[in-house]
């Protein structure tokens, strides 16, 4: 946590680290949480692929990913999510706690979460959230692509 804090600090990223008491696994309960529009939820998803892994933050309104989409957006053979083991030696966080940033992964960025002012999503810990401008996640990521 205190790196993420150090990592937005220093790149003069304007953010909030929010506690809770309990986690926040879906994105429904984080819209109800927070009294926020659904979309502004944004879990950090880890794909696996034949490219290697990547990030992928998603608007918490969209229905589902398109898996065949994504690996023609990434000139992949094979895309699909990283499994739990996996995604703890990639980023060291379990699922429902990826952080947006600080995870060092090539990244995709949902489209629809550039039409807010704030976003919510991980932060690391279960019982935390970041809240941050979308806007700030290029600077902060090394974006490959940008999902429609």
């Amino acid at each position: 946590m205190k790196d993420l804090q150090v990592l937005l600090i220093e790149n003069d990223i304007p953010f909030e680290l929010i506690n809770h008491d309990t986690p926040i696994r879906t994105a429904q309960e984080g819209a109800e949480y927070f009294r926020i529009n659904i979309g502004q939820t944004a879990p950090t998803l880890i794909l696996k692929t034949d490219k290697g892994y990547f990030a992928l933050i998603i608007s918490g309104d969209r229905g589902h990913i398109d898996f065949d989409m994504v690996a023609s957006l990434l000139g992949c053979n094979s895309v699909k999510l990283a499994k739990a083991r996996e995604i703890e030696k990639v980023t060291g966080c379990s699922i429902g706690s990826i952080s947006m940033v600080g995870h060092y992964l090539p990244t995709i960025i949902d489209r629809r979460l550039f039409q807010y002012s704030d976003i919510y999503g991980g932060s690391g810990k279960l019982t935390c959230t970041l809240k941050i401008n979308p806007k700030s996640l290029g600077k902060l990521n090394n974006i490959v692509a940008i999902l429609e």
